[in-house]
């Protein structure tokens, strides 16, 4: 058994996949395996993966059915005590690794392992996220894990790791959910289980692609299912108020291009004091000023300037 199993859905990353690959053979920490599920590929990705002819390297075939059917067979043929994830644009610095095995073993009862990072706005522009409640040296066990996620994730998909026994028992991610499907589970396991972070910026998140599911139209994507929270909700205020955050993002960008009916769905079920001064007037503006808003927001990014109505 190998301590850690890295996990790289692959679709069409042919730009990329050599440089996030390579990020990983040059961890410090050397005891893991890499496996590589590709998903019905058209590009040149495969054969860039193969070229690179490392022992530690396994590739898997399936047909094209989105990442979280990616993931889920990558899990079932790890053999590692821990799940890294790693998608096929993104990058680790060489001692990302060796940050979450330390982690690991000063707090060996969590139910997930987070690295910090950073986030690749344009070419030359990167976002340091911050965490509520939670200092930047701080390194071990966050105290209340729903309210320091707000205004940026402490679990990004990329930057963290997962006892394989752990995801079994949750079974994964859901199939045919193409938008929050991590989401969904880091909340799943975040309301069992403590989570804990390093102090140490160890990935790169490569949000500056056109292609990004992040950037899709939303009525194209199957967004994850709040119904099975709403019990948990009623007794922990703060995964009430952080789950609202992905209502609103949900409901707003319905608003914005609009799908009034979807934007209602998830809108209704929003605690009223959840709801920000700066969303109620958001809401009150016409679609068409928002989509302006949205277009402008993009090209602020290139510039390193974030605007965002979450925080």
């Amino acid at each position: 058994m190998v301590f850690f199993s890295v996990v790289i859905p692959l679709y069409n990353k042919a730009r990329y996949i050599e440089n996030t690959i390579k990020s990983v053979l040059n961890q410090t920490f050397t005891d893991y395996e890499i496996i590589i599920i590709n998903d019905e590929s058209t590009d040149e990705s495969e054969a860039l993966v193969r070229k690179l002819n490392d022992e530690r390297i396994q590739i898997f075939n399936q047909k094209n059915q989105g990442v979280s059917v990616a993931r889920n067979l990558g899990i079932e043929k790890s053999k590692g005590k821990l799940i890294a994830f790693l998608d096929a644009d993104d990058y680790w610095f060489s001692n990302h690794l060796e940050e979450l095995a330390h982690l690991y073993h000063h707090f060996p009862d969590c139910g997930i392992y987070c690295s910090r990072y950073k986030i690749k706005t344009s070419k030359n522009h990167f976002q340091t996220p911050y965490y509520f409640g939670v200092e930047e040296s701080f390194r071990g066990v966050v105290k209340d894990y729903f309210a320091s996620n707000i205004p940026f994730r402490i679990t990004w998909t990329s930057s963290l790791a997962i006892p394989k026994q752990i995801l079994e028992t949750f079974r994964g991610f859901t199939p045919g959910v193409t938008n929050g499907q991590d989401l969904e589970l880091w909340t799943k396991i975040g309301i069992q289980f403590p989570i804990a972070i390093t102090n140490n910026i160890t990935a790169i998140y490569n949000n500056d692609i056109p292609e990004s599911l992040a950037k899709k139209n939303i009525n194209s994507m199957n967004l994850m299912d709040f119904t099975p929270f709403k019990s948990a909700e009623q007794e922990n205020p703060s995964l009430k108020k952080f789950l609202d955050l992905y209502r609103i993002e949900y409901g707003f960008k319905y608003y914005i291009f609009g799908y009034q009916d979807k934007s209602s769905f998830y809108l209704k079920d929003l605690d009223k004091q959840n709801i920000s001064l700066k969303i109620r007037f958001l809401l009150n503006m016409p679609p068409f000023c928002l989509r302006f808003l949205f277009k402008s927001n993009r090209l602020l990014k290139k510039w390193g300037i974030n605007f965002s109505v979450y925080h």
